[in-house]
C-alpha cells in the first residue's frame, strides 16, 4: 500500500486553478470569432463595398487559416514552450484584431482575418497541453477540459449575442475591438500564473513539413467548404486533389524523419485513433445540422438576428454546463458507455427535429436541447482519452491533431450534408412560378435568401406564392437532412459502444479502484 499511495498523481493547487481561469479566456475569444462577425455583414458591405467573393473570404478564411495552421502549433509549442506560445498568439491576436477593426479595404480585412486565424491557432493547442500538464489527477485534468470545452461553448453561443449588443451601437468593427482587452489581460496574468512546460528532448521545427501540414489541411478543407457554397467543380477537385497528395507526401515524410513534426506513430494508438474518428463524426452531424438552423429561424420562421440568436443560446448554455458535470458522470459510468448513450441522444434530438414541418421552431428547440445534451459531453472525454494517451512532452502535437479533427469533420459535414440539404430544396422548388425576372432562377435555387430578396419586386399573388414555395421546401429540406443525422448519429453510438473499449476506459470509480490494488 505504501508503494501504490506514491504513485498517486499529485492534485491541483489553487494556482492551477486560477491558471484554468486565465486559460479559458482565450478559448472564448477563439470561438467567438467564429460566430461573431455573421451579424456585421450588412454594415460591413456597406462601407468597404467587397464583391460577393470577397465576402466569402472575409467570412471563411479565418477557419481555414486556424484549420490549417492547428498542427504546426501545436508541435511548435511543445518546442519553444506551450506558455511562450501562448502569448506570442496572444499578442499577435490583439495585434490583427486592430488591423481587421480598422481595415481600409476588403482586401486589407481578408488579410487580416488570415492572420488571425494563424495567430488563434496558437492559442488552442497551447491551452490544451498546458492543461494536460497542470492536472495531473484524472477526475481534476476530465474537468479541466470539460472548463476548457464549455469555455468553447460559450464562446460559440455568445457570439453572436455579443455582435448584436455591439452592433446597435458601434460601427462593424468593434467586433474586433472586444478581442484587444482580453489579449492584454492574458499578456499581463499569463507570464504570473501559468507554468512553462515544453518537451526537453525537442529537435529542430522542419520547414518542409509545416508547409506541407498546412497545404494539406488547407487544401482539403477549401474543398470541402467550396463543395458546400457552389458544389462539385474543377476548382474543388484540383484543390482536394491537391490536399490529399500533400498530405500523403507529409506522412511520408514524418515516418522517414528522426524528428518529426508529428510522430504519426500516433495514430497507432487504438484509445488515440477511435476517438478521433468519433469526434469527426460527431462535428460532422453537429456542424451539418447547425448550418441551416439560423437559416431557418431568421427566414422560415421570420425571426430577426438577436431573436434567433437567442433561441440558440440555450444549446450553447447547455453544452457549457454538459461539459462542467461530465467528471461526476465519467466517475460512475465508462467513457464509451457515455459517448454511446450521448450519441443516441444526439440521433433522438435529429429525430425530433424532422418533425419541423408541424412542430416549427419549436420541433428545433427541443432538438437542440435533446442533441446538445447528449453531445455536450463527448467533446471532453474524447478529448480527455486523446490527451492521456500520449506522453505529456506530445502534448501540444496531439491537442493539434485533435483539434484539427474537429475542423476536418465540420467542415465535411457542412459539405455532406449541404449538398444533400441544396439538392433536396432544388427538387422541391420545382415547378416555380411563371414569370420570373430574368437570372432569378438561378438565385432561388442557391438560398432561401434568394426568394427573400427576389419576391418584393414581384406583383401579388405571385410574391406570396413564391416566398410559401421556398420556405415550404427549406423546411422539408432541413427535416430531410436531420433525417440522414439521426442514422449516422446512432451508426457512431453503435461504433463507439465497441471501438472505444480497452484499457483506457474505465469509470473514476474503476480507476481509483485500480491505483489503491
Amino acid at each position: 500500500m505504501q508503494e501504490a499511495a506514491t504513485t498517486v498523481p499529485q492534485k491541483a493547487t489553487a494556482r492551477e486553478w486560477i491558471g484554468l481561469a486565465v486559460l479559458a479566456l482565450p478559448c472564448l475569444i477563439y470561438s467567438m470569432d467564429l460566430t461573431v462577425l455573421n451579424l456585421a455583414v450588412p454594415q460591413l458591405s456597406e462601407d468597404l463595398q467587397p464583391s460577393i467573393t470577397q465576402t466569402l473570404w472575409i467570412m471563411d478564411i479565418y477557419g481555414f487559416f486556424v484549420a490549417g495552421s492547428l498542427i504546426t502549433m501545436g508541435t511548435l509549442g511543445d518546442r519553444i514552450g506551450r506558455r511562450k506560445m501562448l502569448l506570442i498568439g496572444a499578442f499577435c491576436f490583439g495585434l490583427f484584431s486592430l488591423l481587421a477593426a480598422f481595415a481600409p479595404t476588403a482586401e486589407t480585412l481578408i488579410v487580416a482575418r488570415a492572420l488571425q486565424g494563424i495567430s488563434a491557432a496558437s492559442l488552442s493547442p497551447s491551452t490544451l497541453s498546458l492543461i494536460r500538464n497542470m492536472f495531473l489527477d484524472d477526475r481534476q485534468r476530465t474537468f479541466a477540459i470539460g472548463v476548457w470545452i464549455a469555455a468553447f461553448s460559450a464562446g460559440g453561443a455568445i457570439g453572436p449575442l455579443v455582435g448584436g449588443a455591439v452592433l446597435e451601437h458601434f460601427w462593424w468593427g468593434a467586433v474586433f475591438i472586444i478581442n484587444v482587452p482580453i489579449m492584454l489581460l492574458l499578456l499581463a496574468v499569463g507570464p504570473i500564473l501559468l507554468p512553462e512546460y515544453k518537451d526537453p528532448d525537442a529537435g529542430k521545427l522542419d520547414i518542409l513539413s509545416a508547409a506541407q501540414s498546412v497545404t494539406g489541411v488547407l487544401g482539403i478543407i477549401f474543398a470541402l467548404k467550396h463543395i458546400a457554397a457552389v458544389g462539385f467543380d474543377l476548382l474543388a477537385a484540383a484543390s482536394l486533389a491537391l490536399g490529399i497528395v500533400v498530405a500523403i507526401l507529409f506522412v511520408r515524410r514524418q515516418r522517414r524523419l528522426a524528428e518529426p513534426l508529428i510522430d504519426v506513430s500516433l495514430f497507432e494508438v487504438p484509445a488515440v485513433r477511435s476517438s478521433l474518428v468519433v469526434n469527426m463524426a460527431g462535428i460532422f452531424v453537429l456542424f451539418g445540422g447547425f448550418f441551416f438552423v439560423a437559416q431557418y429561424l431568421q427566414l422560415a420562421a421570420g425571426m430577426g438576428p438577436l431573436e434567433a440568436g437567442l433561441w440558440l443560446a440555450p444549446s450553447g448554455a447547455i453544452f457549457a454546463v454538459g461539459s462542467l458535470v461530465t467528471p461526476a458522470i465519467v466517475h460512475r459510468f465508462r467513457p464509451s458507455t457515455i459517448i454511446s448513450i450521448g450519441f443516441a441522444l444526439t440521433g433522438l434530438g435529429f429525430l425530433v427535429m424532422t418533425s419541423i414541418d408541424y412542430g416549427g421552431a419549436w420541433s428545433v428547440l427541443a432538438g437542440l436541447i435533446l442533441f446538445s445534451t447528449g453531445f455536450a459531453p463527448i467533446a471532453t472525454l474524447t478529448t480527455d482519452i486523446v490527451m492521456t494517451a500520449v506522453p505529456p512532452e506530445r502534448a501540444g502535437q496531439a491537442s493539434g491533431v485533435s483539434e484539427t479533427s474537429f475542423e476536418f469533420g465540420g467542415a465535411t459535414g457542412i459539405a455532406v450534408l449541404g449538398t444533400i440539404f441544396i439538392a433536396v430544396y432544388r427538387t422541391l422548388l420545382d415547378p416555380l412560378p411563371q414569370g420570373l425576372p430574368a437570372g432569378a432562377e438561378e438565385r432561388l435555387r442557391e438560398t432561401l435568401g434568394g426568394a427573400f430578396e427576389i419576391a418584393p419586386a414581384l406583383p401579388e399573388p405571385q410574391s406570396t406564392e413564391l416566398l410559401a414555395l421556398a420556405s415550404q421546401s427549406f423546411t422539408h429540406a432541413l427535416a430531410v437532412t436531420c433525417s440522414v443525422s439521426t442514422v449516422i448519429a446512432i451508426g457512431i453510438a453503435i461504433f463507439a459502444a465497441t471501438a472505444l473499449r480497452g484499457p483506457h476506459d474505465l469509470s473514476g470509480r474503476e480507476r481509483e479502484a485500480a491505483q489503491a490494488a
